[in-house]
């Protein structure tokens, strides 16, 4: 155990805090927190760190557990790394919308990686992923399930981190737009923000054809955003509105951010982006700029074959409505000043 702490403690000293820049725009005083800076490349360093600190603390990690996870993105990315550091076994569970950049590293990486193959009823793969996790956790004990849709320590590791740092970096923030996956960054986020910036809108960022907020379920191609469950820790996010935003908008918000800031992000960040110009299209402040704040969850680097190749955005995307155009919801209209806990 004592070896694992002290690996644990190396980790943490990688972290720096991510840079937060100020982005020219005609409407809003708009800063982007760039997450791509942590050490593997995302925001889920920060949820992945948390968890796996907390479970070594408690002793539900030790040197022989296998520690196995649902993932076709960042958070196995994360997790991968971070239990190479650690010396611990870990096994992700991926599905066929994992990019090949993500799965090749994680097959680099990893002794054993589990693709599912099979769809759920909402057309994703979350739920085959989730119940072949049970079953590895059966058959390889000792094991540890992080489960970051279900696990307060991720919420704590971005209240504490990511958070933290926001409240440090800026003098006021009304809005900050969060892309919502597990819910572990956004109900982190809210929280820490909502109690120094009592006035601060959390704006959920969610994709078409996610189950998060009760919207219909349909076939989504892009990671990192929406899932085809509501994710417990949605329950405890503090959010006062949500827009939901189709792919194709996605990806131009990718090409948006590239062609006029120079930032090559990935496509959780590109939903984020259009989410905040459809938002203040159907609202335009009113006085001054108000201050918004994003985070760039990770670059662009794993979607090279996908977002910012135009034959596969032609063939996956091409029949989504040219017309279709973020949605927004308004979840909590005329109560931010209760702090009410919001139940999507």
């Amino acid at each position: 155990m004592s070896a694992l702490l002290t690996r644990l403690d190396m980790l943490r000293a990688a972290f720096g805090q991510t840079p937060v820049v100020r982005l020219a725009d005609d409407t809003v005083e708009l800063y982007a927190k760039l997450e791509f800076a942590n050490p593997n490349g995302s925001t889920k360093d920060r949820s992945a760190y948390w968890i796996l600190k907390r479970a070594i603390e408690r002793g539900d990690i030790t040197e022989d557990t296998t520690v196995i996870e649902s993932s076709s993105g960042n958070f196995a990315i994360s997790m991968a790394s971070f239990c190479q550091a650690l010396g611990l076994r870990f096994v992700p569970v991926i599905d066929p919308n994992c990019n090949a950049p993500t799965e090749a590293y994680l097959r680099t990486i990893c002794e054993r990686v589990v693709k599912v193959d099979e769809p759920d009823g909402s057309g994703g793969y979350l739920r085959t992923r989730l119940t072949r996790v049970r079953q590895l956790v059966a058959e390889l004990s000792p094991a540890y399930w992080p489960n970051q849709y279900n696990n307060p320590d991720a919420l704590e590791g971005h209240y504490r981190m990511t958070g933290g740092e926001l409240c440090g970096a800026l003098r006021t923030i009304d809005y900050v737009f969060v892309g919502v996956s597990t819910g572990g960054t956004i109900a982190g986020l809210s929280r820490r923000l909502k109690e120094l910036f009592p006035d601060v809108t959390v704006v959920a960022v969610d994709a078409a054809g996610s189950a998060i907020f009760r919207q219909p379920p349909s076939v989504r191609r892009i990671p990192g955003l929406g899932s085809s469950i509501v994710p417990a820790l949605c329950e405890q996010a503090w959010i006062d509105d949500v827009v939901i935003v189709p792919e194709k908008q996605a990806v131009e918000g990718c090409h948006e951010l590239f062609e006029r800031y120079g930032l090559y992000t990935g496509g959780s960040t590109g939903s984020v982006y259009a989410a905040i110009r459809g938002y203040f299209d159907q609202r335009p402040p009113s006085g001054g700029k108000p201050t918004v704040v994003f985070l760039c969850a990770d670059s662009g680097t794993r979607y090279t074959d996908t977002i910012y190749n135009p034959t596969w955005v032609k063939e996956s995307l091409g029949e989504e409505a040219a017309e279709s155009r973020p949605v927004v919801l308004h979840l909590n209209e005329g109560r931010k000043e209760e702090h009410a806990r919001l139940v999507p």
